[in-house]
């Protein structure tokens, strides 16, 4: 049976690690060397990185050597997204030898080239659908870039292999995924998604492993992850099974936090007290 995919966020920005609060410039908080930050996934266990040139996303330069330097030295798939929108940068991003890239705003601004795009690449190129309400989002989620449900028709009769879905309300505000969403999506195409924005807690995760069959294929996450919301190891176990149980939630610090989790499934404070265990019964925080 499939399973959900880990696709853990390494965002880069001026040549560091960072995490941007539903993707504004300026926004940014800091984690560190990006090469480290992706190895450490890679040690967890994580199959995948999405990794993320935010300055070309934002059309303030790049960091393609260092995406580059990542994709060599890891020996886990990378999805590599941000700033391509054309010949050169989508040639420079297949060159780093990254599994597929993520088209965003090139989708919506320049459509043809897109459509060549999937057309000389296939499933080496996804298609990131960012998303307020039912309008999309382009331009590093600046300006409004049409209609979900049109774009997304027209990409499948294009022959997009698949779309990441992000929900721009949710994206680092650390609320809980947009469930309804996804399965709206889901039920408009038959092209696996992957999800994206708003994963907070492991039950996030048990619940989008919920959606697999419906045709949510991946998970990225980021914002939970760096604010040490559980471990890298914790998010591993989970998407592998499917289900927090027996997860017990101690957080990046050692300090146990809340898994929001099902039965079984032990939560308690940094002080040892019990918090919550939380149930996943219903769509929270959707």
């Amino acid at each position: 049976m499939p399973r959900l995919e880990l696709l853990p966020a390494v965002d880069v920005a001026g040549g560091q690690a960072v995490q941007l609060v539903q993707g504004v410039a300026g926004s940014e908080k800091r984690f560190g060397d990006p090469v480290e930050a992706a190895l450490r996934w890679q040690e967890s266990g994580a199959e995948w990185i999405h990794l993320v040139d935010l300055d070309a996303a934002f059309g303030r330069g790049h960091n393609r050597d260092l995406l580059a330097t990542i994709v060599a030295t890891v020996d886990v798939r990378v999805e590599l997204s941000g700033g391509i929108r054309d010949d050169e940068s989508l040639a420079a991003a297949m060159a780093t030898g990254c599994r597929r890239v993520n088209i965003g705003t090139a989708a919506l601004e320049t459509p043809d080239w897109c459509a060549a795009a999937i057309a000389a690449w296939g499933d080496r190129v996804a298609v990131g659908l960012d998303v307020r309400g039912r309008t999309l989002a382009a331009r590093g989620w600046t300006r409004d870039g049409g209609d979900l449900y049109d774009v997304l028709a027209r990409l499948d009769a294009e022959g997009c292999a698949r779309y990441v879905v992000t929900d721009v309300n949710k994206d680092g505000m650390l609320q809980g995924p947009n469930l309804q969403l996804l399965h709206d999506v889901c039920a408009a195409t038959d092209r696996p998604v992957v999800a994206s924005g708003g994963i907070t807690e492991l039950a996030d995760l048990a619940a989008l492993a919920g959606l697999v069959a419906e045709g949510v294929e991946g998970a990225i996450i980021g914002t939970a992850r760096c604010e040490g919301r559980f471990t890298r190891e914790e998010a591993v176990a989970v998407v592998s099974t499917g289900s927090t149980d027996g997860v017990v939630s101690t957080g990046s610090t050692g300090g146990v936090v809340s898994t929001g989790s099902t039965d079984g499934v032990v939560s308690t404070g940094p002080t040892g007290a019990v918090v919550s265990t939380g149930s996943t019964d219903g769509e929270d925080g959707a």
